[in-house]
């Protein structure tokens, strides 16, 4: 992986971009929807893409995380190869999920701001998002290539992003959908 800088350290330009993602997350929150945003950029720092949750948007499907949605754009536009390079800047760590989907698109990088265990102890245990407590790096160290990893980052500042959106939201205030028969 070709990353400008010296690998299990932050580069220059990264907490600027995490906070970018951060602002996807707000931005995500004044829609209505969950508050997570990632943002997809190059070795040099120049931003590809971004991406909110879709969680609302994609008529409420569970799977809808800004990283993963993010991520499966990213696969469609370029090459792994080109991944390999690229950082992703997520405001929370990703999921299992979301780490899988960027470990399959090639992404080479991933930046975090609050850690799983954290987003657990703000969310609770609410139907809208049943964290499952597995760090991202447990998940890419079972891959055949390297993932880097740097975080949790600006943890405070992420975490703030979750604040009282939780519990505005009220434990069940979304059913499941039902399955179809």
């Amino acid at each position: 992986m070709a990353h400008a800088v010296e690998p299990g350290k932050p580069a220059p330009h990264d907490e600027a971009l995490l906070r970018r993602a951060f602002e996807v997350a707000r931005q995500s929150r004044r829609r209505g929807d969950h508050p997570f945003g990632a943002v997809l950029a190059d070795a040099a720092g120049t931003v590809l893409m971004e991406q909110g949750n879709g969680f609302s948007e994609q008529d409420g499907d569970l799977t809808a995380h800004a990283e993963r949605l993010l991520a499966s754009r990213a696969s469609r536009a370029y090459g792994a190869s080109f991944l390999a390079s690229c950082t992703v800047y997520s405001s929370a760590e990703p999921c299992a999920m979301c780490a899988g989907a960027i470990y399959w698109a090639g992404i080479g990088r991933v930046v975090f701001g609050q850690t799983e265990k954290s987003l657990k102890t703000a969310t609770g245990n609410h139907p809208e998002n049943p964290t499952l407590e597995l760090p991202c790096r447990v998940v890419f160290a079972a891959g055949q290539r390297p993932v880097e990893v740097i975080g949790p980052l600006l943890e405070e500042e992420a975490a703030a992003l979750q604040d009282d959106f939780w519990r505005s939201r009220g434990e069940g205030s979304r059913q499941p959908a039902s399955l179809p028969t």
